[in-house]
């Protein structure tokens, strides 16, 4: 929690050991709570509290008084700080907004103004100033305005002058790439398979025919 009197808007309040049990039943006790800042204990609430009585009952009351505008489950409750004049009059005074268990006032609107007036200034301001570190004058040629994008586009533009320049002077050389050798793999000769064709004589055939038997003879007895 940090602590600014002069300014509540700066101010945030929470206590670890409620966080995990608030709900809109308990939310308004978790905001009484005595080390809350944004509490004041001489509401009627608090009378309530001590007296044990229901909320219904400020209705019926006058005075300072806390009661729950909004609810948001499980993370956003808004607390209203007004002023009871009668069960019919109230007059807002304040909200608070609970986020997470964690109590932050909310900004009315002429602080939401202020702050958005001061931003405007102090952007207005700065691009004043950035104008004017880019103002330049001599009394041989009176004002003008130097950017920083002029001087790189000259920075560039000399740079390139001088890479032309180079590259005249001292032309690079263009090696012609080298082509590789191919080379020629002998041609395989394929073994020509002769035929032959034997041609039978009439001769051949007579030969290779089949012999009959010799004959046989009859033997002679002595």
């Amino acid at each position: 929690m940090s602590l600014d009197k002069d300014n509540p808007l700066g101010i945030s309040w929470h206590d670890t050991a409620w966080i995990p049990l608030l709900n809109p039943n308990n939310i308004l006790d978790y905001f009484g709570e005595r080390s809350n800042p944004f509490y004041d204990r001489t509401c009627n609430n608090e009378i309530i509290k001590m007296q044990r009585l229901s909320q219904d009952q400020l209705n019926n009351m006058t005075g300072l008084e806390y009661m729950l505008l909004h609810v948001q489950e499980p993370i956003l409750y808004v607390v209203r700080k007004q002023h009871r004049h009668s069960p019919q009059q109230v007059t807002p005074l304040a909200d608070y907004y609970i986020i997470a268990g964690v109590v932050y006032q909310a900004p009315d609107l002429g602080s939401v103004i202020n702050s958005r007036l001061l931003n405007t200034l102090f952007n207005l301001q700065s691009a004043f100033v950035e104008a004017q570190s880019f103002s330049r004058y001599t009394p041989s040629k009176g004002y003008w305005w130097e950017f920083s994008d002029q001087e790189d586009k000259s920075e560039k533009s000399d740079s390139k002058e001088k890479k032309k320049n180079l590259a005249q002077k001292f032309p690079p050389k263009v090696v012609p790439p080298t082509q590789p050798e191919v080379k020629e793999e002998p041609v395989k000769q394929e073994p020509v398979i002769k035929q032959e064709i034997k041609q039978e004589r009439p001769d051949d055939k007579s030969n290779t025919s089949i012999k009959p038997p010799p004959d046989k003879k009859p033997k002679l007895m002595r």
